[in-house]
């Protein structure tokens, strides 16, 4: 059996705190990737491969997205609980519209076009961990499915990327997520963590890639070491900033990470920079030295 597919549900409501500052400054989705916009590249991709009917649900900076209607024709859904909930309101957000539909996030960067419009089964895109990994590992019974999930594993095939899911797979998860989605427990799930739980409801198979296709940044230093453009010149008005005050280059800035604040709101960022750990606060434009080298 074969599905024709009938859209996709591109997710671009999170504010990805940990692409810090970048995130802070636009969503990641928008940002420019070895010349073009992330979420921009998707769209066309799955243009390319005859799927026209495209979702994206927003929420953190939605204003930003808006360019997007006009320019390739998609239809934008607002996610209101972006800031409270994990990725299961937006697909609680795009329930009516979830079919036969690719389910992918906004800010993967696919090295080559891995849509098309005739899908064989439900799936999650796969890579091969050679080694230890702390990402989503999957295992897989003698028909293919996926039979089990954990988080972290060794030499083994992890998530990443989009996934596949099919009418009645649809049909079942939305069921499962309707009768928990009150559920305080529920409010902080990612969807793949529901899915885990009901592998004997939700059947999927596992979609292997080879190294090289697919990739995604969670912090500025990753996007570095694959588009090193940004070594020099990271596009944010807030490292310019930086860097101009502590009299370094944007190159000699590095190790970003972010923290928050109590209600889950992007705080500020600490990073390395000559003569020590720095910290930064977006609110008071507070800079201090935390750590002496």
């Amino acid at each position: 059996m074969s599905f024709k597919v009938d859209n996709a549900i591109i997710m671009a409501a999170g504010t990805s705190s940990r692409f810090a500052p970048l995130s802070y400054e636009r969503p990641k989705a928008l940002i420019e990737v070895k010349g073009e916009v992330l979420l921009e590249r998707q769209i066309k991709q799955l243009k390319a491969a005859g799927i026209d009917d495209i979702i994206i649900v927003t929420g953190y900076m939605h204003e930003q997205f808006e360019y997007l209607k006009g320019r390739f024709g998609v239809e934008l859904i607002h996610n209101p609980d972006y800031l409270t909930r994990n990725n299961n309101s937006t697909i609680w957000a795009a329930k009516d519209r979830i079919r036969n539909s690719y389910i992918c996030s906004s800010d993967n960067y696919f090295a080559y076009d891995p849509f098309e419009t005739e899908v064989d089964d439900a799936y999650y895109a796969a890579v091969y961990a050679d080694g230890p990994t702390a990402e989503w590992c999957m295992t897989e019974d003698a028909e293919g499915y996926i039979d089990s999930v954990k988080i972290g594993g060794e030499n083994a095939w992890y998530m990443l990327g989009h996934a596949f899911w099919s009418e009645e797979y649809s049909r079942r998860f939305l069921k499962i997520l309707a009768d928990i989605y009150d559920e305080p427990e529920t409010a902080g799930m990612l969807w793949e963590a529901i899915y885990m739980r009901h592998l004997d409801e939700l059947k999927m198979k596992m979609r292997r890639y080879g190294e090289g296709v697919i990739f995604e940044f969670d912090t500025l230093d990753e996007l570095r070491l694959f588009d090193n453009s940004y070594v020099n010149d990271t596009r944010s008005a807030i490292m310019k900033e930086l860097a101009e005050k502590l009299g370094c280059s944007q190159a000699e800035m590095t190790e970003v990470t972010a923290f928050k604040d109590a209600d889950n709101s992007a705080a500020g960022m600490r990073f390395l920079a000559p003569g020590g750990r720095f910290e930064y606060r977006y609110d008071t434009k507070e800079l201090k030295k935390i750590k002496e080298f």
